[in-house]
């Protein structure tokens, strides 16, 4: 069990991967994207799903998760982080959990928003 002062950030190594923007369509996210370009700097690359904007921001070609977005945090051991976080009442939604080629898990979604956003573990 982990002390109550430690933290997610020295634990795990758990930093902000991107924010996830929520568009309507892929021509509204083709903008934000481009928008985050001329801003930032970033440049953007189309996805299936998605148009990154550099590794910072993704925006969803068609509502993803979360009423705004998400937010994705990356750590160095998921699976530790997974278990400090349940010690804490945030569970894990199972059937987010994305699988990397080796069969660890890349990517979990806990099971409720915070703030309007959904919150995922990432390992990427």
């Amino acid at each position: 069990m982990t002390q109550a002062n430690e933290s997610p950030q020295e634990l795990f190594g758990m930093r902000v991967a991107h924010v996830g923007i929520n568009a309507k369509n892929p021509e509204e996210a083709a903008q934000i994207a481009n928008d985050f370009s001329v801003l930032m700097g970033l440049p953007a690359y189309d996805t299936p799903i998605s148009v990154f904007s550099g590794t910072v921001v993704e925006t969803m070609k068609e509502n993803g998760r979360g009423t705004h977005g998400h937010i994705g945090f990356h750590v160095d051991d998921l699976e530790a982080a997974v278990a400090w976080f349940a010690e804490r009442g945030l569970a894990i939604d199972e059937s987010s959990r994305k699988l990397a080629a080796d069969g660890s898990t890349r990517l979990v979604y806990f099971d409720r928003e915070i703030g309007g956003f959904a919150i995922h573990l990432t390992t990427d």
